[in-house]
């Protein structure tokens, strides 16, 4: 026999039972339609998070802190531990530091990290938020080399100040040609207005200073109120960041940005991070809590990091946990896998026991075929190509089931997430189907499909011709 006569014959034995084929054939669409979603939630999640990472240029930073820190006890969980190295200082981060940084051809940009919180004042409301300064210098790279409207700052001392999409809607303004989402709440109504309008409106920034006269005095004053003074700087509106991430988190980028000048210019109170509350015995005088680092390439981290150290400065980087984050996602894929392995297992069973009913069926069939001169091999060949086209057909409907499903529950997820007022409905990709994945399933089911006939093939090219002539 040729192979085409061989897989002519087996799908004709297979059309011969329909209904049997059919609800073995469906046993395998459910287990890979469970694999296939389940796994892509675990691929979707991960893809959202590295995304949101690569989107706030976090793999390509590195923190430059003014105390030694265990970075492995902090992703443990032992703050204990961590902590044990505060009192341990490093090199002084100044001016000479950042110099000194800024020569090495590794880095891109290096900048003192100044961020704190304030309030901002728009169209008679407030909203507080976190303030970030950043050097102009930034605008070339990302996640600031686009904006959503206007432009970048025009000098690192202008009195200009860039906000974020979500800041609008701490105001309850959306913009036209934005997506409508909930627009209303009890105390309130949404506004919409153009993109333009806002761009170079004046923006008051509020910040707390300590008011070391009322500190002295007894800490309150007459009235009651705490020993702070409130500054207001009144900045013009540069630009608007665009819609961000799903998965990004405004504090990462600042709920404002205004340039490093400006920003080292407004008056604060000093404590504004962990790393100025748990450091003990003061900073020097002209130091900075921390340095941003933004390297050219992320290939550039090992070197930079291993240079840094060796200068005395304690280094911290995100994309150090880059592989403990890849090794996280793969437990939980597999955890999600294996649960969808369960019902193909299931399904496996039912392919064993639909070949073994059909040898039973066609026992008198197998000893005609011997007796004519059918070897052992083809008879087995027959019942692999019939086990392997229900694998075949069962992985393919089953990648598309898990399609569905998966828009399904991604629908499912988006409604909820709009109604929880999370802001970003509609947008969130839960789920991911790559190639990879695809490919993978379809192979899957053939190759569990070709593992169950294995035994009925053998036990078919087994039979005793004679005894099987015999077979009523």
């Amino acid at each position: 026999m040729k192979g085409s006569d061989l897989l002519q014959f087996s799908l004709d034995n297979l059309r011969r039972t329909r209904l049997r084929t059919f609800l073995t054939t469906l046993g395998v669409i459910i287990g890979i339609g469970a694999l296939v979603a389940m796994v892509s939630f675990g691929t979707g999640m991960q893809r959202n998070i590295t995304e949101a990472f690569t989107a706030n240029d976090l793999f390509t930073t590195i923190r430059v802190l003014p105390v030694r820190m265990d970075i492995e006890q902090v992703m443990a969980g032992n703050l204990d531990g961590a902590m044990s190295g505060m009192q341990k200082r490093t090199r002084a981060l100044n001016d000479t530091a950042i110099a000194l940084i800024a020569a090495m051809p590794e880095v891109a940009v290096v900048f003192p990290e100044i961020t704190f919180p304030v309030k901002i004042r728009f169209g008679g409301q407030e909203a507080s938020t976190t303030l970030r300064s950043v050097p102009v210098a930034m605008g070339g790279y990302t996640p600031y080399d686009r904006m959503g409207w206007g432009g970048f700052f025009s000098s690192d001392s202008a009195a200009e100040v860039i906000l974020s999409y979500g800041i609008l809607s701490r105001f309850k303004l959306t913009l036209d040609g934005e997506e409508e989402q909930a627009r209303t709440d009890s105390s309130r109504v949404w506004r919409r207005v153009k993109a333009d309008s806002l761009i170079g409106a004046e923006v008051e920034v509020i910040t707390s200073v300590l008011d070391l006269g009322r500190m002295m005095s007894g800490g309150l004053a007459a009235a009651g109120q705490p020993s702070f003074t409130e500054h207001v700087t009144r900045l013009r509106v540069a630009g608007i960041r665009p819609r961000p991430h799903a998965f990004s988190n405004e504090q990462v980028q600042g709920g404002i940005v205004v340039p490093l000048l400006t920003g080292k210019r407004m008056p604060r109170f000093a404590f504004n991070n962990m790393w100025s509350l748990l450091s003990r015995g003061g900073r020097p005088t002209g130091s900075y809590e921390a340095l941003y680092v933004r390297l050219n390439r992320l290939q550039d981290l090992p070197a930079i990091r291993k240079r840094l150290q060796e200068l005395n400065f304690s280094v911290f980087a995100l994309a150090d946990q880059l592989e403990e984050i890849k090794r996280g996602f793969l437990m939980v894929d597999t955890a999600l896998g294996a649960v969808g392995t369960i019902a193909l297992v299931v399904a496996a069973l039912g392919i064993i026991n639909t070949m073994v009913m059909s040898i039973l069926e066609r026992t008198r069939e197998i000893g005609v075929m011997k007796a004519v001169g059918a070897s052992e091999r083809q008879i087995r060949t027959i019942f692999f190509f019939e086990a392997g086209c229900i694998g075949l057909m069962g992985g393919m409907l089953g990648v598309l089931l898990g399609w569905l499903v998966s828009r399904l529950a991604n629908w499912i997820a988006n409604l909820w997430t709009l109604r929880q007022g999370g802001g970003v409905g509609g947008d969130i990709e839960f789920f991911y189907l790559p190639p990879w994945l695809i490919g993978g399933a379809i192979l899957f089911a053939v190759g569990v499909s070709l593992a169950a006939g294995y035994y009925p093939a053998t036990r078919a090219a087994r039979v005793n011709p004679v005894e099987a002539l015999r077979h009523d």
